[in-house]
């Protein structure tokens, strides 16, 4: 049984990393997030220590060193511009490392995480959880054995409501979320090169505060894409309480990838605590893809 402690555990994406660390069979030993409204813990891990400060939690993990409660993990749940810190922060305390996406908001940071990889000696993996979906998995051997066509034609919609608080909280800040590509796609981008291999062209066809739109071409397809926030793209024969679509058309095929997400997480752990997951290095081109995405949004490079 190996030891995990969460900073930022009263986020939404939290709550997965607490049943994925239970459904293998190991113990949360504390946790922390300036917001306290944490009874969710209570159906995991109700004997976890809490703190209200990352700072008080990083000295507590420091203090159980050599102990039974000694912590092997540390998963990152917190706004994206803080992931590099308490990357950080938790190779210092001799703890492994298990960041969401995106790892990073800049590529160069990936190296600097490297480095400290190596001072500290310790791990650091990412959330890369679209790579274990079964139905992607299979489009990749599919592409890989070279019975599909070799040029892909792909189209890919994924459109997630947000409210009005997108935009006043961090995630509607750049230089703290990444942007909209970053914060809502980069898992999307990471699957579609993971899949179709290297980036040769990059283009940005439409692009405002909820929806951004572009074309990829990679080594195997070219893919059309649209990500969006804003609830007025849903398809409207959608039942009235959806406000999630996903699709994917591979050479006008839909691949149906919206079920199987509820236990991606748990997989992705089973697969570090098994000596494998995604390194940093594994995240570069999507990193990379995102920030250029960004940049040409920013000096409004678009293409008709």
């Amino acid at each position: 049984m190996k030891n995990f402690a969460i900073v930022g555990a009263a986020g939404f994406v939290a709550e997965r990393h607490m049943r994925a660390i239970k459904e293998t069979g190991n113990c949360l030993v504390c946790c922390c997030d300036p917001f306290d409204v944490m009874g969710k813990i209570d159906s995991y891990f109700p004997d976890a220590e809490y703190f209200n400060h990352s700072t008080l939690m990083f000295d507590y993990i420091k203090s159980l060193k050599g102990t039974d409660r000694q912590v092997d993990y540390i998963s990152i749940c917190t706004p994206n511009y803080l992931h590099m810190e308490h990357i950080i922060l938790s190779l210092e305390c001799g703890a492994n490392v298990i960041c969401e996406k995106p790892l990073v908001i800049h590529p160069e940071q990936i190296k600097t995480i490297e480095r400290f990889q190596s001072v500290y000696g310790g791990k650091v993996f990412t959330v890369l959880q679209l790579r274990y979906h079964d139905a992607i998995k299979d489009l990749k051997a599919s592409v890989e054995s070279g019975v599909a066509k070799a040029d892909f034609g792909v189209y890919i919609e994924y459109i997630t409501s947000r409210g009005e608080w997108y935009h006043k909280s961090w995630k509607g800040d750049k230089d703290k979320s990444g942007g909209l590509a970053t914060n809502i796609g980069v898992h999307l981008f990471d699957m579609l090169i993971w899949v179709f291999g290297d980036i040769f062209n990059n283009k940005i066809h439409y692009y405002n505060e909820q929806t951004i739109s572009g074309t990829l071409l990679l080594k195997k397809a070219t893919v059309k894409w649209m990500l969006s926030i804003d609830e007025s793209q849903l398809p409207e024969n959608l039942p009235t309480d959806t406000r999630t679509y996903r699709s994917m058309l591979v050479n006008g095929v839909e691949l149906e990838f919206s079920k199987g997400f509820t236990n991606l997480h748990t997989k992705t752990y089973e697969q570090i605590l098994a000596g494998n997951g995604f390194a940093p290095h594994d995240t570069y081109p999507s990193i990379k893809l995102v920030e250029e995405i960004r940049k040409m949004t920013n000096e409004r490079k678009f293409y008709i």
